[in-house]
């Protein structure tokens, strides 16, 4: 390897400042409020997923059906005496469950998409814009309703159809900055020392545009656990008996008057997941900028 060659990827190779990112993670108000939030709902999923719910979040028990909040029930029973909070921990779950999948595979197919577009010129970019703005015309959630009610209903069906309507996205924030990346004087460098495209784009492109990916995941999952939330609450989306916070929702929707905690809890639930993942989502772009390194 000649000397030229040493010095691009020594330039290119540089490791990321993970103590500072996380520094600055924490010292940031959104940033450390996200932590909190999400790390609430993700150990309530946790303990739903080891089954340690207070209560099994399936059996009924018409006994002690509409018990409000009280120390045996924290947060009351249901209309057949399910146990809401266990039934919202397990719903947390399987809306994570849900959004997990969903988000993975919308970002590797995305972001694989994007910096193809983005980085082997027009033969590549036509056919795949074409497609990404056809699917940016129909609106996301009826765009996943449609493609959850033509497969067959279980969890899985439900996270792909959530995953092609998010796939454009990732297609986008991708493809702009690969688009910038291919015009900087490193990536020249690199094809008059000549490295092939693979080398370049596992070298520099991807290290580049990771942080905006990680970013655009975090947002990602909370949108995928709001559209897992919607298909639930039409009955399109998780079956039961597995708990779901949008089915949940509905089910508590005649309830609301009489017995509000059977509404309150799961939605609660959803709110403080929602909020902590885009707080984190928004501590996390200013935590992994790099114009920020000068101030810490």
């Amino acid at each position: 390897m000649s000397a030229n060659e040493v010095a691009w990827l020594e330039a290119v190779d540089t490791p990321p400042q993970r103590e500072s990112t996380w520094r600055r993670l924490v010292a940031s108000r959104s940033g450390l409020w996200g932590l909190i939030l999400t790390g609430i709902v993700l150990g309530l999923a946790l303990l739903a997923v080891i089954g340690a719910t207070p209560y099994d979040p399936i059996s009924q028990r018409p006994e002690d059906r509409l018990q409000g909040p009280s120390l045996t029930y924290l947060m009351g029973t249901d209309l057949f005496g399910r146990d809401v909070l266990s039934r919202s921990m397990a719903g947390v779950a399987s809306s994570l469950q849900v959004a997990v999948v969903a988000v993975f595979i919308s970002a590797v197919l995305g972001t694989f998409f994007g910096v193809a577009s983005g980085f082997y010129g027009n033969r590549v970019r036509a056919p795949l814009n074409a497609l990404t703005n056809i699917l940016f015309a129909f609106p996301p959630l009826l765009l996943a309703l449609a493609l959850a009610s033509v497969a067959t209903r279980n969890w899985f069906t439900v996270a792909v159809a959530i995953a092609i309507v998010y796939i454009p996205i990732f297609v986008r924030v991708t493809r702009a900055p690969v688009l910038s990346l291919r015009e900087t004087d490193f990536i020249k460098a690199a094809r008059v020392l000549g490295f092939s495209s693979n080398r370049i784009l596992f070298r520099p492109v991807l290290p580049n545009i990771l942080p905006i990916v990680i970013v655009q995941v975090t947002l990602s999952m909370s949108w995928a656990v709001l559209t897992a939330a919607a298909l639930s609450y039409l009955g399109l989306g998780t079956p039961p008996p597995t708990p779901a916070l949008g089915s949940m929702v509905f089910e508590a929707k005649n309830l609301a008057a009489t017995a509000w905690w059977t509404m309150a809890a799961p939605g609660l639930v959803l709110i403080v997941f929602v909020v902590g993942l885009n707080l984190l989502g928004d501590g996390l772009r200013d935590a992994l900028d790099p114009r920020n390194e000068s101030h810490s």
